[in-house]
């Protein structure tokens, strides 16, 4: 415990079980569970224990020193105890790299501005650099500033879809959208492939999840995000203990377990086309003024008014 008028820093020591700051609390990851104690989960640690040499090449230094555990952070998304976050982030605005949860899936996150996180958090995921990263934003604002923006409209009768996607957000879509100047290199996979054209593009996201929107809203600047998935099946990981065993001895910082979630990703949206079309149909619903690609079946199904 750290006592009132010590530095936040102190708390961090090996084999310390619970820190004090000002009145918050958090917690070391609990003890690795063995497989025998997870009989209906024996297939996921399986799964985890095959993974190849190419995935051990990626582990990278964590930002503590040698010895000493990732944080673990416990939440209830059912009570207001979001000041269990503060010290995660101090954490993020030092460097750390760390998963936490979103209104879809769990992601791993840093900061926007920090080149070397960035990096770091490529390794611990184990992508490329020809691979996109997303963008948690705190509010359109920050759309604004790292992309070119939704089209407005004008007076030769090119749609408002803007005004459309206000409605949409926060909530479980990720709209592409051309890179500003503003925003980091590493965050941009450039060249043609069948989802996105030669011309540089981010996919940019408000989660309507109460953990990682007080996050957002006490940082300088949105996080850099990744979906968690497991190496091995290249799977969504909904399990925030068993993406700690997995992704810890990669480097892995923290974690903020938000509860076990649905792996059901958000809906894709490309921007960059007229009219926008849907690459990837997941939580979010398709709206009447969204077109598919492909015309998939499934997502005429979940066709709805822009006023749902």
């Amino acid at each position: 415990m750290l006592r009132p008028g010590k530095m936040a820093s102190e708390a961090i020591k090996p084999g310390c079980e619970g820190f004090w700051f000002g009145h918050s609390v958090i917690t070391r990851r609990p003890a690795v569970i063995q497989p025998s104690q997870w009989q209906p989960q024996r297939s996921v640690f399986t799964l985890a224990a095959k993974r190849s040499p190419k995935r051990l090449k990626y582990a990278t230094q964590r930002l503590f020193k040698k010895g000493e555990e990732m944080v673990y952070v416990e939440m209830d998304p059912m009570v207001a105890d979001t000041w269990k976050l503060e010290p995660v982030v101090q954490l993020i605005k030092d460097g750390a790299v760390g998963v936490i949860p979103t209104d879809t899936v769990y992601a791993i996150v840093c900061d926007l501005r920090n080149y070397s996180s960035i990096e770091r958090l490529r390794r611990i995921k184990g992508v490329g650099n020809s691979k996109p990263l997303s963008i948690l934003c705190r509010s359109l604002q920050d759309i604004d500033i790292y992309t070119t923006g939704f089209p407005r409209g004008n007076a030769y009768g090119q749609t408002n879809i803007f005004r459309a996607v206000k409605h949409c957000l926060p909530g479980p879509y990720t709209f592409i959208l051309p890179a500003s100047k503003e925003l980091p290199k590493q965050c941009i996979r450039s060249g043609p492939s069948a989802k996105y054209t030669s011309r540089k593009h981010v996919g940019v996201r408000i989660p309507d999840d109460i953990i990682c929107q007080t996050i957002l809203k006490n940082l300088d600047a949105p996080l850099i995000s990744t979906s968690v998935k497991c190496p091995a099946e290249n799977q969504w990981m909904i399990d925030p203990v068993m993406i700690a065993d997995i992704y810890e001895p990669e480097g892995l910082d923290f974690l903020v377990d938000g509860g076990i979630r649905v792996a059901d990703p958000s809906t894709v949206v490309d921007m960059t086309i007229s009219p926008p079309t849907i690459i990837r149909l997941g939580k979010g619903p398709r709206l009447d003024w969204m077109d598919v690609e492909g015309e998939d079946p499934s997502a005429q199904e979940n066709l709805l008014p822009l006023s749902a």
